[in-house]
């Protein structure tokens, strides 16, 4: 279990370079012209977490399965994006699929790398990609209002409040207003969550740089940062071609000794990790035991059954109860047996709320 990032932005501003290294190989072209990604490159990687390692060697697990996250690396949009320009159409319905979005910037200068607006300007670039996704929205919602309006005919009541919801948006995002500035109420709210909209989607805005303004950043990413904070949308600065280089390490303590070097506390890819789990509000919990250690992906304040529900339907539909220890707990007694001899698993109901961290075993009939 995990997520899916898709990571867009402008032509020649280092996405695949970036996916490359972040999936440690090179899958992706990342020549120097427009439109090199045609189709959107897929990779997945395992999600680092010391706790499922120390779970797994505790209960003498034969398998450990970490968490994964999959990274869809999006063809460059350009201005016309969202009328067909540049494939556009094929791009913008990849990104439909993706459960946030990391919006690569460039923020650095090259010669060698031309700019498909032959001019660096992250904040206009940033506007360019914002506005095309707003476009595609409003066009998309035109499409379901047409739709709708059919319905209406037989089943008024039924479809009202999606008409009524999805004409408001409209509105306000013709105005030049994002989802997130949008007042809506929760049934509102879920309309619009099954929409499938573009704006709708988490965003970080990440800045390229060059090498040598990672630690510091620079004029450019000091532009995109104070952006995102007026945005309230998360920031990250990173630099492709040192994440390209990490990548080409295969001793951990020679990346480690790179990463000190240049003042970089964390790599890309865990970066992308713990910034992803805040965007999407996700937490973790594991199944421990001879046979495997597991981790699982939820979202924040879900309930025993839906935890449950993750692992097999069945599990969620049959639910019993849920017997639950904290890692820290289960680390500290030396594995289950222990934990169970002092007490320290509880069992709990449907009401249960999940933790990150929890050690769970499921009880269910079916």
């Amino acid at each position: 279990m995990g997520f899916k990032c898709g990571i867009i932005g402008l032509p020649n501003v280092g996405k695949s370079s970036l996916f490359n290294a972040l999936l440690g190989l090179q899958k992706a072209s990342s020549e120097n012209y427009p439109f090199c990604t045609i189709e959107p490159n897929v990779g997945r990687v395992p999600i680092p977490d010391s706790r499922l390692a120390e779970l797994s060697l505790i209960n003498k697990s034969q398998n450990t399965i970490y968490g994964q996250i999959e990274f869809v690396d999006i063809a460059g949009l350009v201005k016309g994006a969202s009328k067909g320009e540049g494939l556009g159409n094929q791009f913008l319905s990849n990104i439909r699929e993706v459960d946030a979005i990391i919006h690569v910037v460039r923020c650095f200068d090259d010669k060698n790398i031309s700019h498909v607006y032959n001019r660096i300007d992250p904040i206009n670039d940033i506007e360019i990609i914002d506005s095309e996704l707003i476009l595609s929205d409003i066009s998309r919602i035109e499409k379901m209002l047409e739709k709708i309006k059919k319905s209406l005919k037989t089943s008024k009541d039924e479809f009202q409040i999606n008409f009524s919801t999805l004409t408001k948006v409209k509105s306000e995002l013709e105005k030049g207003s994002t989802l997130n500035k949008i007042d809506l109420s929760e049934e509102e709210f879920s309309i619009i969550k099954s929409a499938g909209l573009l704006s709708y989607k988490p965003i970080m805005y990440v800045a390229n740089v060059d090498e040598n303004s990672i630690e510091t950043g620079n004029n450019y990413s000091m532009l995109v940062e104070e952006f995102a904070r007026r945005k309230n949308i998360n920031f990250v600065k990173i630099s492709s071609k040192i994440e390209e280089e990490l990548s080409s390490f295969d001793v951990q303590k020679e990346k480690e000794a790179l990463m000190k070097s240049l003042g970089i506390q964390s790599s890309g890819l865990n970066t992308f990790i713990t910034e992803g789990f805040k965007l999407l509000n996700l937490i973790t919990f594991f199944t421990s035991g001879p046979k495997e250690s597991k981790a699982w992906t939820i979202p924040n304040g879900a309930s025993a059954p839906d935890a449950a529900g993750t692992i097999h339907t069945d599990f969620k539909k049959g639910f019993i109860a849920a017997e639950v220890v904290s890692y820290k707990d289960l680390i500290n007694a030396g594995g289950n047996i222990n934990a169970k001899n002092l007490g320290l698993i509880k069992t709990q109901g449907k009401e249960y709320i999940i933790k990150d961290g929890d050690v769970i075993l499921f009880r269910f009939n079916v």
